[in-house]
């Protein structure tokens, strides 16, 4: 295969995962010819019409912007063929790609995913790791096919969870990570060398459902160490909560200790400067940040220095 130069990118990506990887691409030469969005969506308490962290970096890098509601209009199918795109890079867009847009472009469709496929196939990979209780994660580049995240492995990397991983911090990890390995595989496309895709494999396919607010609601008849992962995983978003004197309290870091006890689920066992810990299904998790509506985070003693704190927590199911 002889060299290609200048290789001609679409880039397809929505949240700050996909950023840093547009970033990257430019900084190092690869200017996508245009960069594909979801369209502005109404957020805020003031409901104002926001651009998505992908749009922004783009309008920051003048590279144009298409913001489609679908993929599947002759009006898209055409822009796609004007642009004569040699890869389509695709990183938490939001859309799925039909078949047509999938086999257009010269070398296909390359997607960055959150997880070592086949484990945590789907939307929330890097959630449902944490609160899986993985001791790994990392990200693959993948070929894209018609399945879901079933397509063959270009590249991967991976790395260790550490002790307090939350779903921001691995987020923010693996958005590094998920752009350095992508820059490596687009150069040596560049190169003329085109990565194999090594399909997956058939064991170990697990899938990553997409988090649900109600999720969030602590039960404190689950055991503790489920409870803790829960809690780190849905840190920054939904974030668990509890019911506390008729306030829903978030709940952002808290801490499983496995000690035997006899006290009903729910039941505080202890509160002071180290923590609020409260009696679980199985085992006591410490509390130790928390906020109540409309406040901001407090540390356990700022909590408690606030007002008197029942003697138990919501109820058990």
């Amino acid at each position: 295969m002889t060299d290609i130069a200048p290789l001609r990118l679409i880039f397809a990506g929505t949240p700050d995962f996909a950023a840093a990887p547009l970033r990257s691409l430019v900084k190092h030469g690869f200017r996508p010819l245009a960069v594909l969005t979801q369209p502005d969506r109404r957020a805020g308490r003031g409901l104002k019409l926001q651009a998505s962290p992908v749009k922004q970096t783009a309008a920051e890098l003048e590279i144009p912007v298409f913001q489609p509601e679908s993929l599947k209009t002759p009006e898209f199918l055409a822009w796609l063929r004007q642009h004569q795109a040699d890869l389509v890079i695709v990183v938490a867009y939001g859309l799925i790609l039909p078949q047509a847009v999938l086999d257009l472009s010269r070398f296909g469709c390359w997607n960055i995913h959150a997880s070592l496929l086949p484990r945590w196939r789907g939307a929330a990979p890097i959630q449902r790791a944490i609160e899986a209780g993985d001791s790994q994660s990392g990200v693959c580049i993948m070929q894209m096919d018609a399945g879901l995240d079933t397509g063959g492995i270009l590249a991967k990397s991976s790395i260790s969870l550490v002790n307090g991983e939350t779903g921001g911090s691995l987020h923010d990890k693996l958005a590094s990570l998920g752009a350095d390995c992508l820059l490596q595989c687009v150069q040596q496309l560049q190169a003329g060398q085109l990565p194999k895709a090594v399909p997956q494999s058939t064991e170990g396919i697990s899938y990553a459902h997409k988090l649900a607010k109600a999720e969030a609601e602590i039960k404190w008849n689950e055991a503790a160490v489920q409870l803790e992962r829960r809690i780190r995983a849905f840190n920054p978003w939904p974030v668990c909560w509890c019911d506390i004197a008729h306030e829903r309290c978030r709940i952002w870091m808290a801490g499983a200790e496995p000690l035997m006890h006899s006290r009903p689920a729910g039941e505080v066992l202890q509160a002071d400067a180290d923590g609020i810990v409260v009696a679980c299904g199985e085992g006591q998790l410490r509390i130790t940040q928390i906020q109540r509506p409309g406040g901001r985070t407090l540390s356990a003693q700022e909590f408690l220095q606030q007002g008197q704190l029942p003697a138990r927590l919501g109820l058990p199911l």
